[in-house]
């Protein structure tokens, strides 16, 4: 036990001293800044276009996502993304609720739902797709093979390390959206009503299940799914690594299948089979908005189940491989 613990340590340290962390907060700190002055921006001008009457916005909204439904050049699937949401900003319009009160905590929540599909996934890959292969191409795994230690116990700190970096780019995007925006916005919000629970079908919305939390709730179930899909994101890229070579190389697949899966969730819509591909469920907290899924049929159960056995096949192939490839040549 003391000597898998020495080995996270060590493994820990590495992916410090790579300073690839110390890059991700760096660009954090200069993005969210952008980020938060166009939402004042967006903020100042719907003051000044609604004199401060949300509800007039929501019905705009709403009017607009109506009209575009008669227009027969927009696609079914448009469609019924604009009516399930037309639903959904009457539910908040009724219940006298204004979704996008401006606080430092809904900035964090609107920038988590939104990072989550590409820019965070992105930030993992930087962190994960090169923890085994470029130890290869410097040849430093050699020396580590070399010791009296386990294959498989190496493989495990890298994973728990990698764990470790996931879940600080989590905290860390939260906390630095919340302090930033909160010069701005303010900090208060965390006990804004926030409703959650609509089922979407198709173009329809069940409003059985609809129950209002507050937005501290709301983030941390947020931040709770956004975690587990950026740990998929990590083990894949682990995977990936063990079986490429090539740093760049690994980088570059993970890129390219992160961004796959954006533009197939926008695009596969009529492709049944593709709700079958990681890269496709990694937009968890969309479940908790009630947006439409990209592919009709697909549930928060439904992808959870699809990430977790990605998971676990990654899992299973980077330990095979690993402790079994002669890496030594």
């Amino acid at each position: 036990m003391t000597n898998l613990l020495a080995l996270i340590q060590n493994e820990t340290v590495k992916v410090w001293k790579k300073k690839r962390f110390a890059v991700v907060v760096l660009i954090l700190m200069i993005l969210i800044p952008i980020f938060v002055y166009a939402q004042m921006k967006m903020s100042q001008n719907a003051a000044d276009k609604f004199k401060g009457d949300w509800r007039s916005d929501l019905q705009s909204r709403i009017t607009a996502n109506t009209n575009a439904l008669n227009n027969e050049r927009i696609p079914d699937e448009w469609k019924r993304y604009r009516s399930a949401m037309t639903q959904q900003l009457q539910y908040y319009l009724d219940h006298d609720i204004n979704p996008e009160t401006p606080n430092g905590v809904t900035f964090t929540k609107t920038f988590m739902d939104n990072a989550v599909s590409l820019f965070i996934p992105l930030m993992i890959i930087a962190l994960a797709s090169d923890l085994v292969s470029s130890e290869r191409s410097t040849g430093t795994i050699k020396m580590l093979l070399t010791r009296p230690v386990r294959r498989w116990r190496i493989l495990f700190s890298k994973l728990a390390a990698l764990t470790l970096y996931v879940s600080l780019v989590v905290i860390t995007t939260i906390i630095l959206c919340y302090v930033i925006s909160g010069l701005v916005f303010g900090y208060s919000g965390w006990n804004a009503p926030v409703f959650v629970g609509f089922q979407v079908a198709g173009g329809d919305v069940d409003m059985t299940n609809v129950h209002a939390v507050t937005q501290g709730m709301y983030l941390f179930m947020q931040a709770g799914l956004i975690w587990m899909a950026s740990m998929v994101v990590a083990i894949i890229a682990l995977m990936i690594s063990v079986l490429v070579r090539s740093t760049a190389a690994s980088f570059v697949i993970m890129m390219a299948t992160i961004i796959a899966g954006g533009i197939l969730s926008a695009m596969a819509s009529s492709w049944k089979s593709a709700k079958y591909l990681f890269n496709v469920n990694i937009e968890l907290s969309a479940y908790l908005r009630g947006t439409p899924p990209p592919i009709e049929g697909m549930t928060l159960g439904f992808s959870l189940a699809v990430l977790g056995f990605w998971a676990v096949a990654a899992l299973i192939v980077s330990f095979t491989v690993f402790t079994k490839q002669d890496i030594m040549n």
